[in-house]
């Protein structure tokens, strides 16, 4: 009992304190790619804005509207942050072993279910978004929730699917024995055996997170904010604190599930045992963490936001297919036996098709809108 509250209790403190300071990152990377300073005052070099950032969310005057329902409305951003944190329960954050008197880098070691209880209780968090929307009694945050709530769903679905695949070849749902069958070596990671279900899982994961450019719940332009609108002070703050735990969870399941966790060749090996190579192992993941995590805030602030039309038809008409063929793809390679990087092949080619097959469409529809005018 004491080992599993000093590791939820080192993990909450860890994750909180990133978020705080992945909101300074983003904020210096979209100042840098914006040809801009960025926040610099309080400070050297701005570094103690997150600490001003978190008292003036302390101080700041919490409103509560008239006309909201004022039990729902204050559980909706508590919903939003517990379930994000639930996820941190199964994911390894440095080596596991099989003997249980070792020091074990997970806070719920051996679940046999891990992916599963991940998916579950990620799906969770869109109560806490849909609560908030309605409970505000506000259009523009029931217009953000409704799209929140379609988003997730539709997104879930080759979520889950893409996965299936990882889940075939290493013949398991835990999270540890995944990066263990990862660290037979550095060729057999999943991102190089299935780069299209890492692709797939990667945009899947930025819509269920609400990432640019798929925040349509809570887009500025068209919604004010969204299911947030009517929200101020620490109950803005869980909702946006939601947001950035979602985004490291994100960038932990790609770590563990597709870059062999904290496998590195030479370094962290399944044998490495030199004095320190905990240490490493732990350095390890948490560099391919923070690289993923740069990669999500580049791609905010690269690509535009898409149309609520366009999402939709890119999750059920694009992601979906081509989950459900990659399993199949996986399957045939189970069933007869045949090298993992028949896979890799199977997946560019799968993948280029795809893009191919778009870009004929596509002309063709710029084609027929001419005629279509003239009539």
């Amino acid at each position: 009992m004491i080992e599993w509250l000093i590791k939820i209790g080192v993990m909450m403190g860890v994750i909180l304190g990133a978020c705080s300071y992945l909101i300074y990152v983003e904020r210096k990377l979209a100042a840098y790619m914006q040809d801009r300073i960025g926040p610099n005052r309080v400070g050297p070099f701005g570094l103690l804005q997150p600490l001003a950032d978190g008292l003036k969310f302390l101080l700041k005057e919490d409103v509560i509207p008239r006309h909201a329902d004022k039990l729902l409305f204050v559980l909706a951003p508590g919903i939003a942050i517990v379930t994000t944190m639930l996820a941190f329960a199964v994911v390894p954050f440095g080596p596991t072993s099989s003997n249980p008197d070792e020091w074990q880098f997970v806070i719920a070691p051996g679940l046999d279910i891990g992916i599963i209880f991940i998916f579950a209780v990620g799906s969770l968090a869109v109560y806490g978004i849909i609560l908030g929307g309605w409970a505000s009694n506000n259009k523009y945050s029931l217009l953000g929730a409704l799209r929140s709530s379609a988003q997730v769903i539709s997104y879930e679905i080759p979520l889950a699917t893409s996965v299936l695949g990882v889940v075939l070849m290493s013949g398991t749902l835990n999270l540890e024995r995944i990066v263990q069958y990862q660290a037979s070596g550095f060729l057999n990671w999943n991102a190089w055996t299935q780069p299209l279900a890492m692709l797939i899982f990667l945009v899947s994961a930025l819509a269920e997170a609400n990432r640019l450019p798929f925040d349509l719940p809570e887009a500025e332009q068209e919604l004010i904010g969204g299911y947030h609108t009517e929200y101020s002070a620490m109950k803005f703050a869980m909702f946006f604190l939601g947001e950035y735990t979602h985004m490291i969870t994100i960038s932990f399941l790609v770590a563990v599930v597709f870059f062999g966790g904290w496998h590195f060749p030479w370094i962290a090996e399944m044998g490495s045992t030199y004095t320190g190579a905990w240490a490493v192992k732990v350095g390890v993941l948490a560099a391919k963490v923070g690289v993923m995590i740069i990669f999500i805030m580049l791609i905010r602030w690269t690509l535009p936001r898409f149309r609520f039309d366009q999402l939709m038809t890119l999750a059920w008409q694009g992601l979906v297919p081509l989950a459900f063929i990659n399993v199949l793809l996986v399957t045939f390679v189970k069933q007869f036996g045949w090298p993992p990087w028949w896979l890799t092949i199977a997946s560019i080619g799968l993948f280029v098709g795809a893009v191919a097959m778009n870009g004929m469409m596509l002309q063709r529809r710029i084609r027929s809108m001419p005629t279509a005018a003239a009539r």
